[in-house]
């Protein structure tokens, strides 16, 4: 399904800033194990390949820099990073860093070019590509549509093309693991077991695709409900916040509003406020002589030392490190 062609390249220079990119994101639980180096059969790119009925898991790795390295598939493949970092080019869009707790989404017959910058025998890069049948995925989203129906006009199930870069959350990253257990492993149900969990895998997809529309503004949310509880958050995003009031305006009940969140999004509102409120805190922090407290204040955090904590959680660094990186030269 895959072809690829190594090419050599020079070494990348690695800017402080890019440091930023997705530091904290759930990485892939269970990692698989790298190739013994005596039966590598390429240092850039190499390949293993595990096949199924309705998907085809391919593991890359890499071990040395290597730059425009093509990559195409004849399917529709989900890929993610589990070791190591990638420079991708891909859809004409901007060259981005691709780091572990990312994914990214590559239509069918598509071609990427990926740069290595930094990848060795210390520190190599390693992603997987998950190759799913077309049938499979339009079978799967045709039955999330016909037994789990999103409210709102022309609101479906569906993969969001311009949404094809996006975060792992937890639970993305343990059906990623779950995925790559069942492929490798020698039982008679794998097609089966493989079959349940390619489903799940589309609805997280779907949701972190959703959640990250969301978390831009951009228009992948149709539910008319969701978009306006969404629209008060952000209104509201520096102040207390309340989920009776908000569930309340948008006549619901607490226990609807989660729901809703969790079926459309795949997080909590709570989750979905702390992820809007550390994204204006990071909005804040771009000033090289804010102060930390000021910052937590106006992020609508009471407590500097839960806002520090919380922000550690989610970006992997504290908000001074994360400011520390942003302006060092």
């Amino acid at each position: 399904m895959a072809v690829f062609v190594p090419l050599k390249n020079d070494r990348i220079q690695l800017f402080p800033w890019q440091m930023l990119s997705n530091m904290t994101n759930k990485s892939i639980p269970n990692l698989p194990g790298l190739t013994n180096e005596k039966l590598l059969k390429s240092l850039v790119e190499n390949r293993t390949v595990y096949n199924l009925e309705n998907c085809e898991l391919n593991l890359f790795e890499t071990y040395q820099k290597a730059e425009l390295v093509p990559l195409q598939f004849n399917d529709l493949v989900v890929t993610s990073m589990l070791k190591g970092k990638k420079v991708m080019h891909l859809l004409n869009k901007d060259v981005f860093d691709y780091y572990p707790g990312e994914s990214v989404i590559i239509p069918p017959n598509v071609e990427m070019k990926i740069d290595f910058p930094e990848a060795s025998f210390d520190n190599p890069t390693q992603c997987l590509a998950l190759a799913i049948d077309n049938k499979k995925i339009v079978d799967t989203l045709h039955f999330l549509n016909e037994k789990y129906p999103k409210e709102g006009q022309n609101n479906f199930w569906q993969l969001d093309d311009t949404n094809f870069y996006f975060e792992n959350n937890e639970e993305l990253s343990n059906v990623i693991s779950k995925i790559i257990g069942v492929c490798q492993s020698s039982s008679v149900f794998k097609d089966t077991l493989a079959d349940l969990a390619l489903q799940e895998l589309l609805v997280k997809i779907v949701q972190s695709q959703t959640l990250k529309g969301a978390t831009e503004g951009n228009v992948s949310v149709k539910n008319p409900i969701l978009l306006y509880i969404l629209q008060t958050i952000r209104d509201n995003i520096s102040n207390k916040i309340e989920l009776k009031t908000i569930a309340k305006k948008a006549g619901l009940s607490t226990s609807s509003l989660y729901r809703l969140f969790k079926h459309e999004l795949g997080v909590s509102p709570v989750e979905f406020i702390m992820l809007e409120k550390i994204k204006l805190a990071k909005r804040y922090l771009t000033d090289k002589d804010v102060y930390i407290k000021n910052v937590s204040y106006q992020a609508g955090f009471e407590d500097s030392n839960y806002f520090i904590r919380l922000f550690k959680h989610y970006e992997g660094i504290t908000p001074k490190q994360y400011q520390q990186l942003l302006h060092k030269k």
